[in-house]
């Protein structure tokens, strides 16, 4: 299982397409989002991923309510923070690192995806850590995105 793996989305409606022509090019079969999507409005560019999308809220996000609406039909949005078992590999997803650190040590996790922090951040390990860093290049001017494949375990950093 492939996973497309994406955070800090910020509005910026050009690279969110461009993330969606990637995560198509390179077959994802479920994209990830790690927060920050801000608007409602991103759905409409996220609509044609060829996967499902999971994703967790940021610490930007607006109208809650109504992006998880706009969500319904591409996949769905959690809380800050939400577990993950695929492929059996477990993986926590969250946007803020908040006890980053300590999860990674405590071995329960094969990996683990977060955000906010607009810099990639890439642990090789007995617990992979994949921040893809931004998306919309607003704070970097460097938007990437990140593709693991969860029987190696091996993540990709993509510039868009």
């Amino acid at each position: 299982m492939k996973l497309g793996i994406v955070s800090d989305t910020h509005d910026n409606l050009p690279m969110i397409a461009r993330a969606v022509e990637l995560f198509n090019r390179e077959k994802v079969d479920l994209v990830v989002h790690a927060g920050d999507f801000v608007s409602p409005f991103t759905a409409d560019r996220l609509q044609g991923l060829q996967a499902r999308l999971v994703g967790v809220f940021g610490n930007n996000d607006g109208d809650r309510p109504l992006l998880v609406r706009r969500f319904e039909s591409i996949g769905e949005i959690r809380d800050d923070h939400c577990e993950l078992e695929l492929d059996g590999r477990k993986i926590a997803v969250m946007h803020q690192p908040r006890f980053l650190e300590a999860l990674v040590v405590s071995g329960r996790y094969d990996l683990i995806i977060y955000g906010h922090t607009h810099q990639v951040d890439i642990r090789r390990g007995s617990t992979v850590v994949v921040n893809p860093g931004e998306c919309a290049g607003w704070l970097t001017d460097m938007p990437t995105v990140a593709v693991i494949d969860l029987t190696t375990m091996e993540p990709s950093l993509f510039p868009l």
